[in-house]
């Protein structure tokens, strides 16, 4: 073979060769952690996983190709979200996901120089999270859950589905800022509703019983569960004890109602993890969290559950159910 072919020959072959794999040869695996308090094998956590991973992989990034992701899950236990916020931050990854106003804290006690994105943060101004949602200003950035006004949605809702009730146990975790500024919205609105409500603290199993327990012994009464990491990991001993004690509930997130819930109303939250994918992929190509404004929601969705309706004996508003984004039946 002439010099001149085989020098033109080697210039196809490099053209034909794939480019995924001349990129793959140059690439640095890159590093992010994800903190839950959540469990590993919660359904709710492998959707997780999965919106991040498919975010991440339109912007390019292939899990075990050029990013690697550690995991760490809290089980609902905050002692181990604090020991595993430390433990994730001592790997020096390029930034770390999480999601829940329980979560960033300690993430944030364990470092102020590692990227954080925060996802299902209900206040990360009020929390002390961030400076200002436009310029978050320090190392966390991400996306709220919504704002306390939606919480008197909530209650009006209730209220449309069964307007004899006059009592309501609203379920929070009143550790959080959150779980005190949702029951703020609502408590300020029942007056005008004709409803009393009654704070019940979310804790562990037992209290929740306990508490639930105590107060379905009136009558006319209802539940509304406000947002928090202690709701989700208690969902399914929540939704039978309404069921058990015949309590129609508003919830905040379709999760609930697909388990079996009553109704929900609120954002679509495995969307946001698909967004902040979009965040960890302009973190990683040198923007910085200061710089990244906290988004809101931009879409709401109305959930309802007929079959539990029905078991409930109730009769659902027919300006309700053509509200609704979905009907369970």
């Amino acid at each position: 073979m002439r010099r001149r072919e085989f020098i033109a020959l080697l210039g196809g072959i490099a053209a034909a060769w794939p480019l995924a794999a001349r990129a793959q040869q140059g690439e640095r695996m890159r590093r992010i952690g994800m903190l839950s308090s959540q469990a590993a094998d919660d359904p709710e956590s492998q959707a997780r996983i999965a919106a991040i991973a498919q975010g991440l992989q339109e912007s390019g990034w292939i899990v075990d190709r050029n990013v690697k992701i550690e995991y760490r899950w809290g089980a609902g236990d905050a002692g181990r979200v604090g020991r595993y916020a430390a433990e994730l931050v001592a790997l020096a990854p390029d930034v770390i996901v999480t999601s829940g106003g329980s979560t960033v804290p300690p993430l944030l006690h364990a470092t102020r120089t590692v990227p954080i994105v925060f996802v299902n943060v209900a206040d990360p101004v009020g929390g002390g999270l961030v400076e200002s949602l436009s310029r978050p200003g320090g190392n966390a950035t991400g996306f709220i859950q919504f704002e306390y006004s939606l919480s008197a949605k909530w209650l009006e809702t209730l209220k449309e589905i069964v307007p004899s009730l006059t009592h309501v146990a609203v379920l929070r975790d009143a550790a959080l800022a959150s779980g005190i500024g949702q029951f703020a919205v609502i408590q300020a609105l029942a007056p005008s509703l004709g409803m009393e409500v009654v704070p019940v603290n979310v804790r562990d199993a037992e209290d929740i019983k306990r508490a639930v327990a105590a107060f379905a012994r009136a009558s006319n009464g209802g539940m509304v569960v406000t947002s928090s990491s202690l709701a989700v990991f208690h969902r399914d001993l929540i939704i039978k004890l309404a069921t058990e004690h015949r309590l129609p509930a508003v919830y905040y997130r379709r999760l609930f109602v697909s388990g079996g819930g009553l109704i929900s109303y609120g954002p679509d939250l495995t969307d946001h993890y698909r967004k902040a994918a979009g965040y960890v992929d302009r973190i990683l190509k040198g923007e910085k969290p200061a710089d990244l404004p906290v988004q809101a929601p931009t879409k709401y969705e109305l959930i309802v559950n007929l079959k539990t309706a029905k078991a409930l004996g109730l009769e659902m508003p027919p300006t309700l159910l053509a509200r609704a984004d979905e009907v369970i039946e």
